[in-house]
């Protein structure tokens, strides 16, 4: 049984993790956590690109050999992962052998079967994209800012037969309607491919370039970045072995929309096409985290460090505001005032306070030990209605990617747990001396108890170590799948509530 098996873009190695990084990593880890929770296994990669000349020009700054830089660099991106509590099954690093392997054995199969040649090359170079250029790259006459310094060169490559695909490559896209999610990115691509294709140059002499793979046909070039860090998504999980159709073809190939044309939707396809290797089943293409409507840049001023938000807030904070605020393949505007109104009010107002009363009301009425629900009334009956229709909803709107509203559906369940308190106020029929009034306190807590452990199971993808521990905290236990556990049921009846625990503290408590 084939693996589900997902990877985000691998990072560059010449910068440091943002608020994108984090973004990719915790999307990819939630649709990762969701599809285990299903009851699938799961084959989740994330990792480093290691290799090209803004590496190099760094690592010789710094004063250090490239990979010695790339180390450094690789340790600052595992950190953020555990930071966030990222669930990947692997890291792949483009400058480890089995990577290295796999490209060399691709770049001699294309070679053999004459999809490489050599030519003479005469154009424009940006340093900055790490590509050659042409005349309908300028706006108004100009470069784009993006390329930095574009010079004009004249060199021998080896360059990739890109042109002879493009009509099977517009056919592809055109006839996979699920290849590139949401499908609007489609339109991008196929707009992109409506001009003539020029082969792709997949080298650079080492004079100019040595910080790279190899040529294996040819030791005076190394191998073009995009060439190199593309094949990370094959050479992680076998590629050539007994093993490799465990997880290939990946399900979803997790991505930012500025990647996507042209190295994933053009160089990527094809390549795989020539070599004869199955194409991934989806390009899952995300936006990006604006600043009042602008692109977050250093010369902005306008970037975010996640590290420092996780530092404050706590990871899965952070967590559900990027999968609540982010509708999946569009842009986002991210400000802190949001962020920390999202934190005081859902987090803190809305599920802390929750879990603080009941935990409160269970000791103070039941010793905390979860008691037996009596007969349903309307108020329990609505409340009940609501928890089934709503984990539904949550596990539909996860499959289709829609975790923003997903999570706008689970809290208004949670409010609407808060609110049955207030209608039942506990802690009135607590003073009561009738036995009927008894029996409704003791209904009150046990459902209260059973909609708080369905609420807390639906938000265990975007919030596992809180969703944990809630499901500790009302004697739940771990939940291993989704099978049965968003259903409601009397599990809880007998179990043992802990003591009260402040969740989402005020930042400043928060801080070390």
């Amino acid at each position: 049984m084939k693996n589900f098996y997902i990877t985000t873009a691998i990072d560059y190695a010449n910068g440091s993790p943002h608020l994108g990084h984090a973004y990719e990593k915790v999307l990819t880890d939630v649709i990762a956590r969701y599809h285990r929770l299903k009851g699938e296994r799961v084959h989740f990669l994330t990792g480093l690109d290691e290799h090209g000349q803004k590496v190099q020009q760094s690592a010789k700054k710094a004063g250090i050999a490239p990979l010695q830089f790339c180390d450094i660099q690789a340790e600052k991106f595992q950190a953020l992962c555990a930071m966030l509590n990222i669930s990947n099954d692997d890291y792949i690093r483009t400058s480890q052998p089995r990577h290295v392997k796999v490209v060399s054995e691709i770049l001699q199969m294309l070679y053999d079967k004459g999809e490489i040649y050599k030519a003479q090359y005469k154009g424009f170079y940006s340093t900055r994209q790490e590509q050659f250029l042409q005349e309908k790259d300028k706006v108004d006459g100009k470069w784009p800012e993006i390329f930095g310094d574009v010079v004009e060169i004249t060199e021998s490559n080896y360059f990739f037969k890109l042109r002879q695909y493009q009509d099977w490559l517009v056919k592809y896209i055109s006839e996979n309607e699920n290849f590139i999610f949401p499908r609007f990115r489609a339109k991008q691509v196929i707009e992109f491919l409506k001009e003539p294709l020029n082969d792709l140059c997949i080298s650079r002499p080492k004079e100019r370039l040595s910080w790279g793979i190899e040529l294996p046909f040819d030791k005076d070039y190394v191998t073009y970045v995009w060439f190199d860090a593309l094949v990370n998504y094959i050479s992680a999980v076998g590629y050539g072995s007994e093993t490799f159709g465990q997880n290939w073809p990946a399900d979803f190939h997790v991505i930012g929309k500025d990647i996507l044309v042209p190295p994933h939707s053009v160089y990527w396809p094809i390549m795989l096409h020539a070599a004869g290797i199955e194409l991934p089943k989806s390009l899952l293409v995300h936006g990006w985290w604006l600043s009042s409507g602008q692109k977050m840049s250093k010369s902005l001023g306008n970037i975010v460090n996640p590290l420092d938000l996780i530092g404050k807030f706590g990871a899965d904070a952070f967590r559900y505001f990027l999968m609540r605020e982010m509708n999946v393949g569009q842009d986002s505007d991210f400000s802190l005032d949001l962020f920390e109104t999202r934190y005081t009010s859902d987090l803190g107002n809305d599920l802390g306070n929750l879990i603080s009363r009941l935990l409160n009301m269970g000791k103070r009425y039941c010793q905390s030990i979860v008691p037996a629900a009596g007969p349903d009334e309307d108020f329990e009956v609505q409340l009940k209605a609501l928890a089934a229709s709503t984990a539904d909803e949550v596990l539909n709107l996860y499959e289709g990617m829609q975790f923003h509203i997903g999570l706008e559906k689970t809290f208004n369940f949670i409010r609407a747990i808060n609110r049955y308190a207030e209608q039942r106020a506990p802690w009135k029929l607590a003073k009561s001396q009738q036995e009927a009034d008894k029996i409704l306190l003791n209904t009150t807590l046990a459902n209260m108890a059973e909609a708080v452990r369905i609420a807390a199971v639906l938000l265990l993808p975007i919030m596992p170590t809180v969703s944990g521990k809630v499901l500790n905290l009302i004697g739940a236990g771990a939940v291993e799948n989704f099978e049965g556990r968003t259903k409601w049921s009397n599990c809880l009846e007998g179990k043992t509530m802990a003591q009260q625990e402040i969740l989402f503290p005020r930042p400043q408590e928060n801080q070390a």
